[in-house]
């Protein structure tokens, strides 16, 4: 599974309020196929492209709920069809000290199931432009890649904070809460 393109980026100082770091990311994004999701939410590899594929199947039935591939993404990651819980559970919260700086390609879907060829480069493909937002952001560059936590189920109420999921089990919480979003 190739790298999905996300950026583990690390703040220079907690979050107080998310508004002007979203401001200005958006500011400066090249479109929005770009965004900025929660750092706990993004789970794995597997669980960004299978978002993101459920995406673009939306995106090319016209069956999006968001109007924009950032905000639908962001819904979908969440689990949930309200927009407004979607940006509070996977967006930029008061507090946050890092994130993921996303970008969502636009390759196009097969006529079969599953009939999409993601290339491998997507990652380093856009690795000049979110080098360029993480300027902008005054953040760092964290070399790590996501992995399934408890933390990021629980900011995603898809557990209670007095729970815990088996490590082995973690992922695929996380992907059956975003299979939940359209019930």
């Amino acid at each position: 599974m190739p790298w999905f393109p996300a950026w583990g980026i690390e703040f220079s100082e907690p979050i107080e309020n998310p508004s002007p770091t979203v401001s200005l990311f958006n500011e400066w994004r090249p479109s929005d196929r770009w965004l900025l999701l929660s750092y706990h939410a993004a789970c794995s590899e597997v669980r960004l492209w299978t978002a993101w594929s459920a995406l673009r199947r939306r995106e090319e039935s016209g069956r999006m709920i968001a109007r924009t591939p950032d905000a639908e993404f962001l819904r979908l990651i969440s689990g949930t069809r309200q927009l407004s819980v979607a940006f509070q559970r996977a967006g930029l919260s008061e507090g946050d000290e890092s994130a993921w700086i996303v970008c969502l390609p636009d390759y196009a879907m097969g006529d079969e199931f599953g009939d999409i060829e993601i290339h491998r480069s997507a990652y380093s493909d856009n690795d000049i432009e979110a080098t360029r937002l993480i300027e902008h952001l005054d953040a760092k560059l964290l070399a790590k890649r996501p992995i399934p936590t408890d933390e990021g189920l629980i900011r995603l109420d898809a557990i209670d904070i007095e729970e815990l999921v088996e490590a082995s089990d973690r992922e695929n919480v996380f992907l059956t809460h975003s299979a939940l979003a359209d019930m």
